[in-house]
């Protein structure tokens, strides 16, 4: 199966999101993801099954606990093949990021926008200062 077929499914993805943060038991991938997509114990096994079938999670058996974790090498692959492709978007992502920060900048020194740093005191408008 190939790499976007396994990682096309919404249910396979959501079980690497999960393995992610670390290892988990089969019966705590089950519980996730009974609860979110309400599909059986059987299919939940079924898609970590494909997922050890081809190579993006491995299982560690500890008595009758199933421990499941995510294998990088294929996520590597599948980065490898998408930096191919960041050429098209990285440099558009660059700009807005770069306007973002601009209409930031402009909007905080119209006084319409508190300062980046929240432990900055903000600068009174012009309007409200007390006359004492």
């Amino acid at each position: 199966m190939h790499a976007f077929d396994v990682l096309g499914d919404p249910v396979r993805r959501r079980i690497l999101e999960l393995l992610a943060d670390g290892e988990m038991t089969s019966g705590a991938v089950c519980a996730v993801i009974q609860r979110e997509f309400e599909i059986s114990q059987p299919a939940v096994s079924q898609h970590l099954r494909v997922l050890r079938d081809s190579g993006f999670a491995d299982v560690r058996p500890e008595g009758t606990r199933r421990f499941y974790t995510v294998r990088h090498e294929p996520l590597r692959d599948l980065d490898a093949w998408l930096g191919r492709f960041r050429a098209f978007w990285a440099p558009r992502l660059d700009a807005l990021a770069t306007e973002l920060a601009r209409g930031r900048r402009e909007r905080r020194l119209a006084g319409q926008e508190p300062p980046a740093n929240p432990a900055e005191p903000e600068s009174p408008a012009p309007d409200d200062r007390s006359s004492s």
